[in-house]
């Protein structure tokens, strides 16, 4: 096991405080298994913290640090850097909130300065609600949409999800099945298939197994459903391979994920939103890591969401959370070893 001060430092934050993200980031923090894999600081309100602890039903220390101070890893204390920003008793529970969106987003944007700093090599976050931080002033379709442009990113980036093994991806994401079909073409399906394949390699697979899907019934048929797959897809599934990627397809959309769980393939490369996720999701809900992958600072959070209708309770599963740590601890680390 490497030392404390060589693992990655990793940014926790609680994601929106009107769903389980506090209850479940006490329950990981307070379990400590953590501590094998990262240096973690938590990073919020210490009201939101307490809010979790309370849900949780767990006991936990912590101490609060200063932002960019020194921090005694070795501490069975949980560090915090305490942002003050969030009193969950004035934001409501288990219901969408534009204040609380706002400050998420804000939270989220002060992890992101502290990793264009040098302070951290990760951040994990958890569930938030891509509503709520619209209406609070956040103004992009999606988390990872922000973070880039936090970031002044150039380029090709995605959100990936990874489920037992299986990296997922896709061609297009957030944006309506209709604009979605005029966004698929050869240089899409190229960036999404080399994105998937170097991440794959960074978490330690050294030859991954793409599988691309079809985007029409049957992949099309022989074109009797369409002639993407003929001229489209397959022709740039086939060059991808011929500049040695390990990649393959199209293939019908409805069987492809039952192969790759099955362990035919390491990865689908899906070609819109829903295609990917339904089949993920069914497999395992509570289970499943985001990745937003192409970008100079490592993200990942819960598949899952912010989970209203359990909020306060005490039954959120931590499980997707503390895989979630993992995940960003091992390309952290590969990406400090380069």
């Amino acid at each position: 096991m490497a030392v404390m001060q060589d693992k990655p430092r990793l940014g926790l934050l609680f994601g929106d405080s009107t769903g389980i993200g506090p209850e479940i980031a006490a329950k990981v923090l307070a379990e400590g298994g953590y501590r094998e894999h990262v240096r973690l600081v938590a990073i919020g309100d210490k009201r939101v913290l307490e809010q979790g602890v309370r849900d949780a039903g767990v006991e936990l220390r912590w101490t609060e640090v200063a932002e960019g101070g020194e921090i005694d890893w070795d501490s069975l204390e949980v560090p915090l850097i305490d942002l003050g920003n969030a009193d969950p008793a004035a934001l409501g529970r288990g219901k969408m909130s534009p204040e609380s969106g706002k400050i998420t987003g804000e939270t989220l944007a002060h992890a992101i300065g502290m990793a264009q700093a040098g302070q951290l090599d990760a951040i994990t976050f958890a569930p938030l609600n891509k509503a709520a931080m619209f209406a609070g002033g956040w103004r992009f379709p999606d988390e990872h949409k922000m973070f880039a442009h936090l970031l002044k990113h150039e380029g090709y980036f995605s959100e990936m999800n990874v489920l037992d093994g299986q990296w997922m991806s896709r061609v297009t994401s957030h944006v309506s099945l209709r604009e979605a079909l005029d966004l698929i073409d050869a240089r899409a399906i190229t960036d999404a298939v080399e994105l998937v394949n170097r991440m794959m390699k960074r978490a330690g697979i050294a030859q991954p197994r793409i599988a691309v899907a079809a985007l029409n019934p049957h992949a099309g048929e022989n074109g009797l459903f369409g002639r993407d797959e003929i001229e489209l897809i397959r022709p740039t599934v086939e060059r991808i391979a011929a500049g040695g990627i390990a990649c393959t397809g199209p293939y019908p959309a409805d069987t492809v994920y039952i192969r790759a769980f099955a362990g035919e393939f390491d990865s689908v490369v899906a070609m819109y939103h829903d295609q990917g996720q339904i089949a993920t999701k069914l497999k395992g809900f509570n289970r499943g890591v985001t990745v937003t992958a192409g970008l100079d600072v490592v993200f990942t959070t819960p598949a899952h969401g912010t989970a209203f209708d359990i909020v306060g309770k005490g039954v959120a599963s931590p499980g997707a959370l503390q895989t979630a740590i993992e995940l960003a601890s091992r390309l952290a680390t590969v990406r400090l070893a380069a």
